[in-house]
């Protein structure tokens, strides 16, 4: 093939490689919510936060330790944290679960008020204004639920709302073997 072919063919080339990479961005069967945690499998990062009640402990990693836990990162701002928000009570209740909330760059007054007004299913809410424990933990955005298990070990991600459904065909039976 001659240079000027080849300078010919690159664009089309060049086309169809975009146009495959983009109808594989957007194949139907795709999940975006289901990004790969590089966390599954390994130990929860260390992190400490300041506390939402200023008479409170603070947020650490050794509050996790000893007990199946569920860490959720939420915002007041979120509309989705709010719609999930009445399922993270039930996770708590039907699973005798610790539930911890992590407050995503949000402002301590609304944070407050956002559970004033919603009430707290978290055992205890660790404030992450600037973002770095969400950094660690690879949070893409709120809401976003981790499964931990007794060891500190992240056993599941779920990067988007909590559902009803989701609880039943995923959280449910990960909580159950790790009750266990």
């Amino acid at each position: 093939m001659s240079l000027r072919r080849l300078l010919y063919a690159l664009p089309i080339l060049l086309l169809a490689l975009f146009a495959w990479l983009a109808w594989r961005g957007l194949a139907p069967d795709r999940d975006p919510a289901a990004l790969a945690s590089a966390l599954i499998g390994k130990p929860v990062p260390q992190f400490e936060l300041p506390p939402l009640d200023p008479a409170a402990e603070k947020l650490a990693t050794k509050d996790l330790a000893g007990h199946v836990t569920v860490i959720n990162f939420f915002a007041s701002w979120c509309a989705p944290c709010k719609a999930e928000h009445p399922l993270l009570f039930q996770i708590g209740k039907d699973y005798g679960v610790a539930v911890y909330g992590i407050a995503l760059q949000d402002q301590t007054a609304d944070t407050r008020r956002y559970i004033r007004e919603m009430g707290s299913p978290y055992t205890k809410i660790g404030l992450d204004q600037n973002g770095r424990v969400a950094i660690d933990f690879g949070v893409a955005g709120v809401p976003e639920t981790f499964v931990l298990d007794r060891n500190g070990v992240v056993r599941y991600r779920l990067s988007q709302p909590l559902s009803a459904g989701l609880i039943a065909g995923e959280i449910d039976p990960l909580l159950r073997r790790l009750a266990e």
